[in-house]
């Protein structure tokens, strides 16, 4: 069910078409980040305009708080372990994440040559508008850094985005999946 109310929503969809920062919205309306996300993406597949049901703009809303918590998740999984994505790189952000004209990079790296590397997330699968999003920042990175470089991490990639990224040189698309390991704390069972 929405934290939001019909009203509360039109007010929120109303600020983020004035263009105003999700912060601020969520200080304005009592809205959590996740939620304002959801709708921001909502807002920006059309959705408002093709359904009129609240039951299913929640369970929508919801889903994508959801996508939106698992995309921090596997941020912070990153920041932990970004020799994995590749060897000696290091985090250059601080830990959060860093502001630019275009947005908020998720990871802001260095790799081992000294390149400048802006690290996208998607929960999900990643289309042709994530790469967008990548070579915007990467476009901010360049008013300020000798060399930039992206990397997009995701769940996979339509044949969309895989087609953008290859008229560029400078951004990799990287699949993450992930490893369970399991060890037993306690039993009551009896070990044959």
């Amino acid at each position: 069910m929405s934290d939001l109310s019909p009203e509360l929503r039109t007010e929120v969809l109303r600020l983020l078409r004035e263009g105003v920062e999700p912060s601020e919205i969520a200080h304005r309306t009592g809205a959590s980040r996740g939620r304002i996300a959801a709708i921001t993406a909502h807002l920006s597949r059309g959705t408002y305009q093709a359904i009129g049901s609240d039951k299913i703009l929640d369970e929508l809303e919801t889903t994508e708080e959801t996508k939106f918590g698992l995309e921090r998740d596997l941020q912070n999984a990153l920041r932990r372990h970004i020799g994995d994505l590749e060897p000696g790189s290091s985090i250059i952000d601080a830990g959060k994440e860093r502001r630019v004209a275009s947005g908020y990079i998720d990871i802001a790296a260095q790799d081992r040559d000294g390149a400048t590397v802006a690290i996208e997330l998607k929960a999900g699968t990643a289309d042709r508008d994530a790469v967008g999003q990548i070579l915007s920042y990467m476009g901010d990175l360049m008013e300020s850094e000798a060399s930039v470089r992206g990397i997009l991490v995701a769940g996979d990639f339509t044949p969309r985005a895989v087609a953008a990224v290859r008229a560029t040189t400078n951004v990799r698309l990287v699949r993450y999946a992930f490893r369970f390991s399991f060890e037993t704390v306690s039993s009551t069972a009896r070990q044959a």
